[in-house]
């Protein structure tokens, strides 16, 4: 009967274990900050946090930057390297939400964590003018360029 002493504090490890693991994911977003990422990527859209792709997907996303999904951000080879320790070093891992899965042309608003996550935004919010892609984060998430992003910030444009 000794083994039943510790059925409590098994049950409420179990119970607050899920909490702890979602927190690390979240911190896994807020990478430190890299300045020439930030000047090189956030020119054109929202420097996603390294932590919302697998390793994988960023070996791909950054070998092909002549063709950008539809532009040429090609950038010289220090730079390149640079920046592909940055995101390797701080990529999601198999055991977060975010690093699950490689998903769909390495594109994170296709990733079903994202899809989950934003399920309840209807098809024409993401065509608003403040907003016009899924992949504008910080149009709804104004923490998004510090990898915050809390539900309980968001707003939505309209």
């Amino acid at each position: 009967m000794k083994h039943w002493t510790y059925a409590p504090f098994a049950l409420l490890t179990l119970m607050f274990s899920a909490p702890v693991l979602a927190d690390s994911d979240h911190e896994r977003l807020k990478a430190p900050d890299l300045p020439l990422y930030r000047q090189e990527c956030a020119s054109c859209h929202t420097a996603y946090p390294p932590g919302m792709l697998p390793a994988a997907s960023w070996r791909r996303v950054m070998g092909s930057l002549d063709k950008h999904y539809g532009s040429d951000a090609a950038v010289d080879a220090t730079t390149l390297d640079k920046l592909n320790r940055y995101l390797l070093a701080h990529a999601a891992n198999s055991g977060s939400k975010y690093g699950r899965e490689q998903p769909p042309e390495d594109r994170i608003t296709r990733a079903a964590w994202f899809k989950r996550e934003h399920d309840e935004v209807r098809a024409d919010v993401w065509k608003r003018a403040p907003i016009k892609s899924a992949a504008n984060c910080a149009a709804c998430h104004p923490g998004a360029d510090k990898g915050d992003f809390n539900e309980h910030a968001v707003r939505i444009p309209r």
